[in-house]
This record gives C-alpha cells, structure tokens and sequence, in this order.
C-alpha cells in the first residue's frame, strides 16, 4: 500500500464508473494502479516530441515543454504551497491517467472525473516517494495558477495538462528547479 500524503494521487480501478479504466485519487492512503493497468487513452495522445523533456520553474511557476534545447511551449502553473513544496531535482514521467476520478481524502466521496474534478482532464505523474505521489494535473481551481497552493502536484488548466498530455510519455524526463 502507497500511502499519498502530498498530493491528490489517482489510482486506476477498473469500473467505477464503468468503461474504460478511470483513475481514483484517494489521500493519504491509496493502493498502486495494478500492474498493466491502463493508464493512457491513444485516441488522445498526439504525436509525442521527440527528445521531449519537461522543464518546470518552480520561482517562475510555469511548466517548458522542450524538445532538445528548442522550447515548443509553456505553461504556467500552481505549484506547492511551503508547507507541502512541490519537489525539486530530476524526475521522469511514471504514470498518465486520462480522465482521473477523485476521492476526497477528507469526505471518501468519490467525484466522477471531468474538467471541474479537483484532478482535471490528466494525470501525469513524475515522481513518488514514501510521502506520496506527485504530477501534473488539470484543475478547476483557475485562480490557483499561478500561486503556490497545492499539496505538493503542479496544477495546470485542463487545456493546458491535455496539450503536455498529448505530447509526452512514460519516461519523458522531468526537470524540476
């Protein structure tokens, strides 16, 4: 069992909601997605960038999608706030998860997954550790960008997170500063 006590981390759970396979954010605790589970949605994915990496400026609060050293695009972010810091050093993405459903770790309500869920649209997940998990996800919290005032995850505007999503994959390295 992972225990997520930083971020609102998905999980897949297969037939929650029934379909394809949803992610269920739980925190603190939380079980890993199963082995093989499906966590990516190929009729969403866009062509990846080669030589992709993912640069995120932490004082900047804003997220560089490069491929080599040619910027291709940017977008800012919330990040975490001092008490929960979003990490810092060299990650790669681990895990993506289209269409995330949340669990509040406060309620246990489960929230069915769509743009106004506190995880967004995507998942995309670039490090764990004994405190819990942490990616870049989509958020309805719009005032939140900008600021540092997440658990720990960097929060991105749905259109944004999708946009990142369609462009990287599990093993995309990550770069936090």
């Amino acid at each position: 069992m992972r225990l997520f006590a930083h971020c609102i981390a998905p999980l897949a759970i297969a037939g929650i909601f029934g379909g394809a396979t949803p992610g269920l954010a739980q925190m603190p605790t939380g079980i890993a997605p199963p082995a093989g589970s499906p966590t990516t949605d190929s009729a969403s994915a866009g062509q990846t960038v080669a030589n992709g990496h993912i640069v995120l400026n932490l004082q900047q609060r804003r997220v560089y999608l490069y491929s080599g050293d040619m910027l291709l695009s940017s977008y800012p972010v919330a990040v975490g706030a001092a008490e929960t810091p979003t990490p810092r050093g060299q990650f790669a993405v681990s895990q993506m998860i289209v269409n995330p459903v949340w669990q509040s770790p406060w309620t246990g309500e489960v929230h069915t997954p769509g743009p106004n869920s506190a995880l967004g649209l995507r998942w995309i997940e670039f490090a764990t550790s004994e405190a819990g998990a942490f990616g870049f996800h989509g958020t309805p919290t719009l005032d939140s960008i900008g600021q540092a005032a997440s658990n720990g995850c960097v929060r991105m505007r749905n259109e944004d997170v999708v946009a990142l999503f369609s462009k990287v994959n599990v093993g995309t390295p990550v770069t936090i500063q």
